[in-house]
């Protein structure tokens, strides 16, 4: 396999500077664009409700981030489960996804709630959600994801 090398397009901004895996609905985020992309690049979002933002978990160090199977949040009372079934910040490329809600477009900054992500975290692409890109059908999950999720927004 080859090599794939990233620049981040802009970064976070918001009230949270150490990771925590719940009470993210508090946390406003504002994402603002890297000097180097044009404003431009921006036009027409403001037409969307949703975003999804995919960021790079910068604070993970590398040897921390594997994969491997282990309980989720090491809590013994949920299965043992792999990096895949989950979505833990230390995967082996780092990376976030998330759907948020966007507030406003001001310029180069996006105001958005529901993003996970720490103050300074950098941005790798933000694409808005379209319908026909939402499932079809039913979304199933284990009921370990229901409890682990229960205080996380």
């Amino acid at each position: 396999m080859h090599q794939i090398e990233f620049s981040p397009i802009a970064h976070v901004q918001n009230s949270r500077s150490t990771p925590e895996d719940d009470n993210w609905s508090t946390i406003s985020s504002v994402i603002v664009l890297a000097e180097n992309i044009s404003t431009e690049a921006l036009d027409g979002i403001e037409a969307f409700s949703h975003l999804d933002i995919i960021y790079y978990f910068h604070l993970v160090k590398a040897e921390k981030a594997v994969a491997r199977s282990r309980h989720p949040r090491n809590n013994p009372d949920w299965p043992k489960v792999g990096t895949y079934a989950q979505r833990n910040k230390s995967r082996p490329n780092r990376l976030g996804l998330t759907t948020v809600q966007l507030l406003k477009r001001e310029g180069r900054k996006l105001t958005v709630a529901q993003l996970d992500a720490i103050d300074g975290t950098p941005i790798l692409d933000i694409k808005p959600v379209m319908k026909e890109f939402l499932p079809k059908g039913e979304v199933v999950q284990p009921i370990w994801s229901t409890e682990l999720m229960k205080g996380y927004w």
